[in-house]
């Protein structure tokens, strides 16, 4: 094993133009920054990702701290992560760490664990120039690289990432910073930019202009323009990448703390629709701000909550994603006078299914993000029992919130929502008497999808004269007075007045109609 050691060459001064990453490359050596020229610290550094350090230092390897962990650092925020680069393979890594696994075909990679801290160990790549299949690298025919195992030394490790601010190597020898690629610069500059010829790096993993994204809005930098011209064209490369893969980065985009700047570049870009194909048909007919302002708010909500250091469960963000679909499918559904209820139950799965064809949607969410949906028209439901066993539904507290998202973002459900906070907060006759009024006398009943719920008169099948019809005091009191040999003998119309609604109800068949007046019972109307 050669340990080869970057020779150090002056900090170019300030130039009149950008260079290209090309000319930046053409130099005869990296850039070395050293320990008294950055703000990098070891007091910084996770120390189990400096024991890999070491101990890699130790056996006779190479070994630098990489990728986002240096960006950060040198940005003045603190890294989430440690990645590691170095040259002794993934084999011999794991015969360092008995804590150690590998995983990836793609990428081979060594995974060193300390409790729930992970340290990625990576070994130097090689560049990989035009369509090869053999053991190591797979190129397809349209530049996707579908495996990369073909080790290379330190310079080629650098040229082959993907961005230049991610191409910054800590060396824990001389704590010193090594650039090949302009990456500090460009941190300086405030620039994201590719490393490399853009349409081709963007060829080679689709899921990058996702990443530019990411950082734009994460990092509050530009994207440079040779590296954001190819966004606007290549959008449709992602519709072939893994549904698996890019759930991963869906999380990755929306659940970094600035998910609402995200969402208007990947708009921007003509990205949002390549992930969520369903949800942009929606916005692209949106009306007087809705559905696109409930989505802003949803995410307006996610930051808050990460910044709070409060969790968000991928559940409730698929499902404010997914809700305009969703309303369109069940306004479809029920425009014929069906079951708002059966149709949210027959709309979820078909939305959920059409979506899985961009991006995966484990079951693990799926079916909490179903539940909160489909307990959205039973919040409507606001008199008699049936709030009090909703309050102990699982599913309860997020369906709850996500009512009120939908008064914020405007939806007409804004009495519903204050009805249910005060249901929460009220005990005793308070709680009682909410359940006895309920949301609200007269108000119409909202829906998901979108129309207002219009009360149907029962249809009469016989009429009755008013003479004939009983008291509000017959009808409550009566029926308790009654005998079963009186009731037996007033023949069905006796009988459907003694007995309560449900069992009117079922006595009403093959008997005839009951006088109007009998209808007057609890629940009645």
């Amino acid at each position: 094993m050669t340990d080869k050691t970057p020779t150090r060459a002056p900090v170019p001064g300030p130039a009149s133009a950008e260079p290209t990453v090309a000319e930046i490359g053409a130099g005869s050596g990296p850039r070395i920054i050293p320990r008294s020229e950055h703000r990098i610290s070891r007091s910084l550094i996770s120390p189990n990702a400096l024991k890999v350090l070491y101990r890699l230092k130790r056996a006779g390897y190479q070994a630098y701290l990489v990728g986002g962990g240096v960006r950060d650092m040198l940005l003045g925020r603190e890294p989430k992560d440690f990645d590691v680069a170095t040259d002794a393979r993934p084999e011999e890594v794991k015969r360092l760490f008995r804590n150690c696994i590998l995983i990836g075909r793609r990428f081979r990679l060594a995974h060193v664990r300390f409790g729930d801290e992970i340290v990625e160990v990576a070994t130097f790549r090689a560049r990989v120039e035009g369509p090869a299949e053999d053991g190591d690298v797979v190129v397809a025919e349209d530049g996707r690289i579908l495996r990369d195992n073909l080790y290379g030394t330190l310079e080629e490790d650098a040229w082959r990432r993907d961005f230049t601010i991610n191409a910054l190597y800590y060396d824990i020898r001389d704590f010193s910073v090594v650039d090949y690629t302009g990456g500090m610069a460009d941190l300086e500059a405030g620039l994201i930019r590719l490393v490399g010829e853009p349409v081709r790096r963007y060829r080679e993993d689709p899921v990058r202009m996702l990443r530019a994204v990411r950082f734009a809005a994460k990092l509050g930098l530009r994207i440079h323009p040779d590296t954001e011209r190819p966004l606007f064209e290549l959008g449709h490369l992602l519709e072939d990448m893994p549904p698996a893969r890019l759930f991963e980065e869906v999380l990755k985009l929306f659940l970094g703390g600035c998910a609402v700047q995200t969402f208007e570049l990947l708009r921007r870009y003509g990205l949002f629709g390549r992930l969520f194909p369903q949800t942009e048909t929606c916005l692209a007919e949106e009306e007087e701000g809705f559905p696109h302002m409930f989505l802003v708010r949803a995410l307006e909500d996610t930051d808050r909550r990460i910044q709070e250091g409060k969790p968000v469960t991928p559940a409730f963000l698929y499902a404010a994603l997914l809700w305009e679909p969703l309303r369109r499918r069940v306004r479809a559904l029920t425009e014929g006078g069906g079951s708002e209820v059966q149709a949210v139950q027959q709309a979820a799965p078909e939305v959920v299914a059409e979506q899985q064809r961009r991006t995966a949607l484990p079951k693990r969410f799926a079916l909490p993000m179903r539940e909160i949906w489909q307990l959205q028209p039973r919040l409507a439901r606001t008199t008699g029992k049936r709030p009090l066993r909703l309050l102990a539904h699982p599913r309860f507290r997020a369906a709850y919130d996500f009512l009120l998202l939908r008064a914020r973002a405007g939806e007409p459900v804004e009495h519903l929502a204050a009805w249910w906070t005060r249901l929460q907060e009220a005990g005793g006759e308070d709680r009682q008497r909410l359940l006895r009024e309920g949301a609200g006398e007269g108000a119409p009943r909202p829906r998901v999808g979108g129309k207002q719920d219009r009360r149907r008169s029962r249809k009469r099948r016989q009429a009755a004269p008013a003479s004939s019809r009983p008291s509000t005091e017959a009808a409550s009191a009566e029926p308790r007075a009654a005998s079963p040999e009186a009731a037996a003998a007033g023949g069905a119309a006796g009988a459907a007045e003694g007995r309560p609604r449900r069992r009117r109800r079922r006595a009403r068949k093959g008997r005839g109609a009951a006088p109007e007046g009998a209808a007057g019972g609890e629940g009645g109307g």
